[in-house]
């Protein structure tokens, strides 16, 4: 059975008990007293809940599983900022640092400090995925990192919106182009039920993305929290200039727990975060890489149709 009809079908077997949790007094969610009028309300409010956001910070742990690989878990530290540059360094459990992958809107690289290879190629989802095991382009992953849902391209009709009284948010749905399909699932702040809905704040609680009957990714987002823009990076020693915030004064929820789900694979990662700043100083070259002494440049190829 294709993954993406298998994970569809597990979705719907979960709508099916949850209808029988209802009928059998299960708990309903009222939906607020004021709800947003369109699909497009309810996402032009997300999106201005992130406005301030030019990206993030984060040091945390992953945790990842597969069947090829079995069960990876290390410290890691993330810097994801608009519109696609991402550097993530990842440390084993005993403090050897095992990977760090770089990436901007044309170039990736992927220091493999066991293997001694820099693997050098272009930015594509494919590549990314080589780390982070989800097969988004970098925008798409700055995005959601942050806790933001990267959105599909769509005509304002295309979106759909409904109140989910058995899970309590929000389901948006929305057709896209090339035959795409996505979900996604936003939740009203506790303090905002009975504010009118342009006074509501939404968070995104999961994002489902499929393309030709394929689920791409399935991801939750969970433990909402407050964070505050970084302070800026001041030199030690005095001989440089600070580096400022890479954006202004910005104070949003951001999820400190993003789980993602890639049913054609079975791969299962989750990043925790512990720690996390909006806005970070960037030093310049910071996304970008050399080749350290006894390490082999490698260049990769791969292709973003091939699932």
């Amino acid at each position: 059975m294709p993954a993406g009809v298998d994970r569809l079908g597990r979705a719907g077997a979960r709508g099916l008990v949850a209808a029988a949790a209802l009928g059998l007094g299960g708990c309903v969610h009222p939906p607020p007293k004021s709800q947003f009028p369109t699909a497009e309300d309810a996402l032009a409010r997300m999106k201005q809940g992130f406005a301030c956001a030019n990206g993030v910070h984060g040091i945390g742990k992953i945790d990842h599983r597969s069947p090829e690989q079995g069960r990876i878990r290390g410290e890691i530290s993330i810097f994801a900022i608009n519109p696609a540059r991402v550097r993530i360094d990842v440390i084993n459990p005993f403090g050897a640092m095992l990977f760090t992958l770089t990436s901007t809107s044309r170039a990736f690289q992927m220091l493999d400090f066991q293997q001694k290879q820099l693997l050098e190629g272009a930015a594509s989802a494919c590549n990314l995925a080589r780390l982070t095991k989800v097969p988004v382009p970098g925008h798409v992953l700055v995005t959601l990192l942050r806790g933001e849902a990267p959105l599909l391209a769509h005509q304002p009709e295309a979106a759909t919106l409904a109140w989910d009284g058995s899970d309590g948010f929000y389901r948006v749905r929305i057709k896209g182009n090339h035959d795409a399909e996505q979900e996604v699932r936003l939740g009203v702040h506790e303090e905002d039920f009975d504010k009118p809905w342009q006074d509501q704040r939404l968070r995104v609680v999961g994002v489902t993305t499929e393309q030709e009957g394929y689920v791409l990714y399935d991801a939750e987002l969970r433990n909402h929290e407050v964070a505050h823009t970084a302070k800026p990076l001041e030199d030690e020693m005095g001989v440089d200039e600070d580096v400022p915030p890479s954006g202004g004064p910005c104070d949003i929820e951001v999820p400190r727990s993003i789980r993602v789900e890639v049913p054609s694979t079975a791969d299962d990662v989750i990043f925790q975060y512990k720690s996390l700043d909006l806005n970070p100083p960037i030093e310049r070259g910071y996304f970008f890489q050399t080749l350290p002494p006894g390490t082999e440049r490698v260049r990769v190829e791969c292709d973003d149709t091939q699932r």
